[in-house]
């Protein structure tokens, strides 16, 4: 579904990701483990195209991204939930989610989301700055998969999030998965949320990976251990 090959990304003339490479499988979801400041967030700004490739490739299927402009990536199949959520705090709920469309939204989308996300249904009127840290996280998922996307991209989605509406995001991510037949890559630091929902874990440090594991043989506490290096 994606593969990414000896990408390096960083900003201006430092480079935060060093020659990093990973294929992601039709319907995987990927958990992408580090400490802050250790890569994370660059590395999903650059396969979303928000920082340019210093070098390397991204390619979704068949098709290179690494030199396309945000929005021709988003057309292609990458949708990006953003760290700290981004929603617009004076536009409705319902309003939200249509600033992803990229064109007529069928009602059975609507239908759909809502399913995943109750309470957006019962807010829907609501606006984005009213809403509880949670909420806003669940209506940022939303707004990225009204774009239809292939891989989904999340950015340390329980960040402030209290630990019940955590286990909500996890349950809704597996569904997501098998509902839209697609491929999530998730950058996180709770370990608990990690081994809930992901079908394999990457360690990033410095810029580089330094541990791999799939779901069957992931050690919690291991992962525990880089992360407190």
């Amino acid at each position: 579904m994606l593969n990414v090959a000896q990408l390096s990304a960083g900003y201006g003339q430092s480079r935060v990701i060093h020659d990093v490479s990973f294929q992601l499988g039709a319907q995987e979801i990927l958990a992408v483990m580090g400490r802050n400041g250790m890569g994370k967030t660059t590395l999903l700004k650059s396969l979303i195209g928000i920082l340019p490739r210093a070098a390397g490739s991204i390619q979704l299927g068949s098709t290179e991204l690494g030199d396309l402009p945000p929005h021709e990536r988003v057309r292609h199949g990458i949708a990006f939930v953003p760290q700290g959520r981004m929603i617009f705090p004076t536009l409705t709920v319902t309003e939200n989610i249509l600033t992803g469309a990229r064109g007529r939204v069928d009602k059975s989308m609507f239908d759909e989301i809502y399913s995943l996300f109750p309470v957006l249904y019962e807010m829907r009127g609501r606006k984005g700055g009213n809403l509880s840290g949670g909420q806003q996280q669940q209506l940022a998922i939303a707004r990225a998969l009204i774009t239809e996307p292939k891989v989904l991209i999340l950015d340390e989605p329980t960040e402030g999030i209290q630990p019940s509406i955590i286990k909500d995001i996890a349950k809704a991510l597996k569904e997501i998965r098998h509902l839209r037949r697609l491929a999530i890559v998730v950058s996180e630091q709770v370990v608990s949320f990690m081994m809930e929902v992901c079908d394999r874990a990457l360690v990033i440090d410095r810029g580089r990976f330094i541990h791999e594991a799939p779901r069957a043989t992931l050690d919690a506490q291991r992962i525990r251990e880089l992360l407190a290096v």
